[in-house]
This record gives structure tokens, sequence and C-alpha cells, in this order.
């Protein structure tokens, strides 16, 4: 079909500027070269479109427009293309990959952004025709108008009358993985939430995520922080937190010099629910088991800084090592020790080392699909026993490197099951020298009075807190 032209865009330099216009304006150009990108080379789009933004000069609302435009796509791919198939009336897996791409760049736009019918068509097929040829441009034209002639609210009717359940229908009209919503429904029902909470996270995760700061203590203030910055606001529960409603987080005075940095407040609050777990005294060991890329390093350095604690940060990858040195480098000298090796091999070569340890563990990210646009359709439910193999190995490391009576805090950026209770509890069963602690008085002692679930390990929630899908759980080597 006319799906399969493979046209070659004539080089930029060679079109005179009456025809150049018949192209792709910048702003949707740079979204689909993005979207390539992610389909070509596995890149991350928040990796790549910002340098890619700046080497072409594009700012203000035309960066807006690209970035709203290439996460939103990325994130909605399921919906937008239950959505093509039926415009379309072929599979997508028949349509070539750069078509397809700017299919879903055209769907997004006539759904989901409030642009104008016309314009969306008009410049995604203009755009069409420079990267895909003539042929390719009639397609994306045909499909797109058809697309056009329904409302958003008439094809999510149509995609879930036409799914066979239920799981089936929350994956496609909020675009996640199956095996995601099923996990995620699992997720809230042990936390002892409402299932029928289930369509509301899933919304919250296609939500672009405001930008949080942390303000390290003793580095910087929260309030000053606040008070020089344009359009920010406090963070919800911790103290260090304050949450940009726009602008560039560069600009923030402190971040250039690492004494504010940019980090979830649910993962400020797991690194300071583990300093709040137990007064600090002085000449405490703290271990950061998998920090990079260091922001929650950072953070406890900061605070041990205050009580006259160090930290031993170790990261196996030598660039995210690095980055720890990177994030850590306005704490005070002597506070933060960076140590490339493996976590696993801390536990045996130190025993009994470290007053308070913190694994912050490798995980699917399934609670941070907010951030990482394409991250959803990288994961797969195969990818669960190995990463569980390496969970448990890490949180047993820690068990053997924190002294009796000293803290494990048990962190991931998932709140899948598999990677939380039962790891800890897998870990557990083999021990009789640890106890798990209720974390919500822990969080608690920071947050003040937030909403959380039944315990004793803390589930936070984008949809209830406004913060990643953070799990931790805490645990005492007894004494």
């Amino acid at each position: 079909g006319p799906a399969r032209s493979s046209g070659r865009p004539a080089p930029r330099t060679a079109q005179a500027p009456a025809q150049r216009r018949r192209g792709g304006d910048p702003a949707r150009t740079a979204a689909y070269d993005v979207l390539r990108q992610v389909a070509d080379s596995d890149a991350y789009a928040n990796l790549v479109l910002p340098p890619l933004l700046r080497e072409r000069r594009i700012t203000g609302r035309d960066a807006g427009f690209a970035t709203e435009l290439a996460y939103g796509t990325l994130r909605l791919r399921a919906r937008h293309d239950a959505v093509i198939a039926l415009a379309a009336s072929r599979p997508v897996e028949k349509i070539d990959p750069p078509v397809l791409d700017l299919l879903r760049l055209g769907v997004h736009q006539l759904l989901a952004m409030r642009v104008p019918a016309h314009a969306a068509v008009s410049e995604t097929v203009a755009l069409a025709r420079t990267a895909a040829g003539t042929g390719a441009s009639q397609f994306v034209n045909a499909v797109l108008r058809k697309v056009g002639a329904s409302s958003a609210e008439e094809w999510l009717a149509r995609l879930a009358d036409e799914a066979p359940d239920d799981v089936a229908r929350l994956a496609v009209l909020h675009s996640h993985p199956a095996w995601v919503v099923r996990a995620l429904r699992q997720a809230l029902v042990t936390d002892g939430r409402d299932v029928a909470e289930l369509a509301d996270l899933l919304a919250a995760d296609n939500e672009a995520p405001a930008v949080t700061l942390v303000a390290r203590p003793g580095l910087a203030d929260a309030g000053e922080v606040l008070s020089a910055t344009e359009d920010a606001r406090p963070g919800r529960w911790s103290p260090t937190a304050v949450v940009l409603r726009g602008g560039d987080p560069a600009a923030v005075p402190g971040v250039r010099e690492s004494r504010v940095g940019v980090q979830d407040e649910g993962s400020q609050l797991v690194a300071l629910a583990l300093a709040a777990a137990d007064p600090v005294r002085e000449g405490e060991r703290w271990l950061d088991l998998c920090a990079g890329p260091g922001g929650k390093t950072a953070l406890l350095g900061a605070v041990a800084a205050q009580h006259g604690a160090h930290v031993v940060a170790t990261e196996v990858q030598p660039h995210r090592a690095d980055l720890v040195r990177r994030s850590t480098t306005a704490v005070p000298a002597g506070t933060v020790t960076v140590r490339c090796e493996d976590g696993r091999d801390v536990g045996a070569q130190e025993p009994g080392g470290y007053d308070r340890v913190l694994v912050d563990a490798p995980c699917t990210g399934l609670g941070a699909l907010r951030r990482r646009p394409e991250a959803r359709w990288r994961r797969s439910s195969g990818d669960l026993p190995e990463l569980g193999r390496l969970q448990r190995e890490l949180l047993t490391s820690a068990l053997d490197a924190v002294r009796p009576g000293g803290l494990v805090a048990y962190v991931t950026c998932s709140p899948h099951v598999a990677e939380t209770r039962l790891v800890v509890e897998d870990v557990l069963r083999r021990r009789d020298d640890v106890e798990q602690l209720d974390a919500r008085e822990a969080v608690r002692a920071v947050a003040g009075d937030i909403p959380l679930g039944d315990g004793p390990a803390v589930q936070l929630w984008p949809h209830v807190h406004g913060t990643d899908a953070m799990h931790l759980a805490l645990l005492r080597r007894r004494a």
C-alpha cells in the first residue's frame, strides 16, 4: 500500500524558502525526530529532546509544544495505535514504522492536544511529505481526516466497546501494557486501597509531572529557594521539596552548585525517612548500596554532614559513579565516599560495618512511568525474575552490612508486589536476625499527616500523593 513509500527528504539547504515551508515546522519535526531515535536506537526521549531543541534553537512555546507532542505521543502510543488501526482498516504492524510515527503525532494533536483539526492534519501531512514522500503523505492525510471526523470521546467509546475485558479496556484507554495494568491493580489491593482507584492511577501516569527540586539541608533552604524562584510552590510532604510550575530548573539559584537538585518528592521522603527512623549519633556510618545517579546520596550526605555522620556510596557502573560524585559536590568534603563496586559484595566484605543502609534497588521503574514516557513499552514481565534475583541479593548484602540494631531501608521505584513485598518476605524467611518495622512512622516523622496504606511498608502513589510510586520497607537487624 501507499504506506510503504520510502521517499527521501531533499537536503534542507537545497530547498528554496518557498518550498521549505511545505515541510514540517521545526517543533513537529523535532518531535518526529525524537520518536524515530527512540524507535531506532533505544534512546530515552528525556535525554534526546533537550539537546535537540538547544541545537535547533527551538525555545519558548515551540519548545513546549515539541515536548508535549513527543512525550505525550510516546505515553499514549497504545491508545493512538488502536485508533489508527480502526481508521486505516489495517493492523499497525502493517504500516511502515516511520509512517506510523507520523500518524501517531497527528492523532495526538487531534485527540489529546488543543490543536485545531485543519492545522493538525495539514502540518503533519507537510511533515510526512518531507520525511516519507508523497505517497506516504497521501496515506497520512486520508487516515488523519478519518480520525478527525470523530471526537476524542467518540473514539474512546469505540475503543472501550471493542475491548474484550476490563483489563484490556483500561490498557487501551490509558495506554499501558496489560501486564502493567494487572500488576498495578494487585499492588493497590495489597496496599489496602480500593481497586476502583486503578483508572485514576493509570490516568496519573499519563500526566506530565511537575519538576520537583530538593533543597539539600544545610546547603540550601527551601524557603529561600521559593522566594528566589518565580512560579514555585512548597512540596506537599517533604520539608526539602520545592515544586516548579514551569521554567528551567538549571536557572534556579543553587542548582548549578548542587546545593539544590532535581528529585521527585517521593524519592526525597524515603531517604529522609531512613535518617528520621532513629536519632542520629555522631560518627555513624551510612551506606547507599546502589547510589547512581546520586540524588538520594546527596540528600543523605547533606543530612549526615549536619550530624557528623559519614556516607559510603557504592555504584557498579563507572559512569553512574561519576554522576554520584557530581551530585554530591556541594556536600562538605569528607562526608561522602563514592566507590565503584558491586553492592552485592559489601555485606561479605564489611559485615556489620554500617549503622544505616539504603538499598535503592534496580527495578522495572513502573512507579515513574510519568517521567519516562517510553519506559512502559521497554519493560516486560519477563524482566522480573532477573531483577528479583538481584533485588534479593542486594537486600541480603545490606542486612549483612548493617550492625546489630542498625537499620536497612529497602526502596524501589516500582509498586509491583514481586519487587516489593515478595522480595522482603523471601529474604526475611531465610533469616532470624531481622524484624520489619512500621515504615509509616518514619515517613510521618518527615511528612506529617500523610495518608498511607495498611503498612508495615509504605507505598506512595502518583494519584494520591502526586509523587512517583516509591515503595519503602524499613528493617532492623536484631541486636
